[in-house]
Formats: structure tokens, C-alpha cells, sequence
């Protein structure tokens, strides 16, 4: 979507939810389309099922989670310079999701667990190590740099990724895993998500289910500012309410309701410490 222009319909494409839908990622086009027309701006949802073929022309694309055939079969279909990079480059916005986001980068494994090429929008490694499958909560502490709330979401993965020399990275994990132990800091807080500036579009890759973007509005929101490059009117009775869902949440994760392991570090979790 070029310039402020908020009169056009925003196309927001869904791709290969067959393939990469196993956690209901597919409601984060849901959540950006509704958050568009309450705001009264034109959105469109297209479904792009595998084997078709994938436009260059959407303003907002949407990769989700799932399995590790599918995801090398979504991957092989999007292939290394295809419309999706076409479309990104032109100025077009990538929101991926778990297999989506480890896809999206230069490598990642496959259901042999042999390296595959993936379509290097983000500069990042996806591996897998000898620690357990990553599962249950996953709230971040974003990076300053993006304007976001603290993040919440769950998490099912088994590889670690990650981030290349000139990556940008969502935030810092204070429950759970995201990108894992290839990426712990000093503090042994490890790194959450991936993102990138290419060309003129946007690549948002997260290990944050839930949807994501139904959890965090705040997140749903700075794709939309990227996507329709304009300021967005405030949604105060959407996000009062979901403000509060987010509060009881947080306060449960914080009691260790949702996470038993909400208060200690990374490095603490794979050492086993009590």
C-alpha cells in the first residue's frame, strides 16, 4: 500500500494454511482486517491454498506455525526469489509465525532433520539442540526501539534460532524460551523474534502464538503503521477490554500459574536449577 493512502483496501494474504495453520495462527488475519475496518479502513482477506499461485500484489502476508514436512513443502513452494520477494521488496509486509519464521530465514531443518535453504528475508540459522521441546508460556520484554507492550504468547517448538550479525530481534525472553539458547545474552535472557528491513517492505519473524496479534494489539499495530505507513486512531474500548485479558494473564504467568519456570533464567532452565 503506497504512501498514507488509508481510502485503498488493504489485501492481506494468508498463505498456505494448510499447511502452516496447525495453531490458529490463520485468526491473525482475522485480527488485522477487523482492527483496519474500525478504523474504517478497506481490508480484504485473500487465502492463498497450496499449489496456487502466490500474488505479489497483497500489502500484508501471514505465514504461521506448523510441522516439519509441511513446512519444507511451504517453503520449496515459495521457492528463493519468488513473488513473495518481489512483493516484500516492493514495500509489502511478512508477519511469520514459528515454521513461518524459521522458513523465512537462511536455513533450517527439515523432517530428516537435514539442513534446507530457506528464503533468506531473515538473517537467521534455525537448529536443533539437545534441550527439551520449547512449550508453554512465552512473554517478552521488547526492544525500546519498536514502541510495544510487553508481549505474551505460547510457544511449540523444538529448534533454537538463531540471529545473524545483522539481524534485529524483537525483544528479550523473561518466560519461556523464543529463540533459545543460541541466542542468551550476558544475564542468560535469550533473544525473541527476528525482524528485517527489506527493500522497502517489513519482515516480522516471532515464536509467539495465541494468535499473536489477538494477545498483543499493540504488535497487530505496528504491522498495520508499517503496511498503511500512517498514524492509527486509537481503538480505547477493543483495547481496554483486551488490556484487561492481558493483565490477568501476566498476573497469572507472574504467580507461575501458566509458567513454573516464569522466574528463572534460560540458563538457569537448562542446568536444571531449582
Amino acid at each position: 500500500m503506497s504512501g498514507a493512502d488509508t481510502s485503498s483496501t488493504v489485501r492481506i494474504a494468508l498463505l498456505f494454511p494448510e499447511l502452516l495453520g496447525t495453531y490458529g495462527d490463520g485468526g491473525n488475519a482475522v485480527v488485522l482486517a477487523k482492527r483496519l475496518s474500525w478504523r474504517g479502513i478497506p481490508a480484504e482477506i485473500v487465502t492463498v491454498a497450496a499449489g496456487s499461485t502466490v500474488p505479489d500484489s497483497c500489502d500484508l502476508y501471514l505465514l504461521g506455525g506448523g510441522e516439519d514436512g509441511p513446512q519444507v513443502a511451504a517453503a520449496n513452494e515459495l521457492g528463493l526469489d519468488g513473488p513473495l520477494h518481489r512483493a516484500v521488496a516492493g514495500g509489502a509486509v511478512l508477519f511469520a509465525v514459528c515454521a513461518g519464521m524459521q522458513i523465512t530465514g537462511r536455513a533450517f531443518l527439515g523432517a530428516d532433520g537435514q539442513p534446507q535453504q530457506g528464503l533468506g528475508l531473515l538473517d537467521c540459522v534455525t537448529r536443533r539442540t539437545s534441550e527439551p521441546r520449547a512449550v508453554g508460556e512465552l512473554v517478552v520484554e521488547p526492544d525500546p526501539l519498536w514502541g510495544l507492550e510487553r508481549l505474551t504468547g505460547f510457544e511449540n517448538h523444538g529448534g533454537r534460532t538463531k540471529p545473524g550479525a545483522t539481524a534485529q530481534v524483537l525483544g528479550r525472553v523473561t518466560a519461556g524460551v523464543g529463540n533459545g539458547s543460541v541466542s542468551v545474552d550476558a544475564d542468560g535472557q535469550a533473544s525473541e523474534g527476528i525482524l528485517a528491513h527489506v527493500g522497502d517492505g517489513w519482515v516480522l519473524g516471532t515464536y509467539l502464538h495465541g494468535p499473536a496479534l489477538a494477545r498483543n494489539p499493540s504488535l497487530a499495530d505496528l504491522l498495520l503503521r508499517w503496511t498503511t505507513d500512517a498514524e492509527l486512531a486509537p481503538l480505547p474500548e477493543v483495547d481496554d477490554e483486551a488490556a484487561r485479558l492481558r493483565a490477568d494473564r501476566f498476573v497469572a504467568i507472574d504467580a507461575g500459574r501458566l509458567d513454573g519456570v516464569a522466574h528463572k533464567t534460560l540458563r538457569d532452565r537448562i542446568l536444571r536449577r531449582n
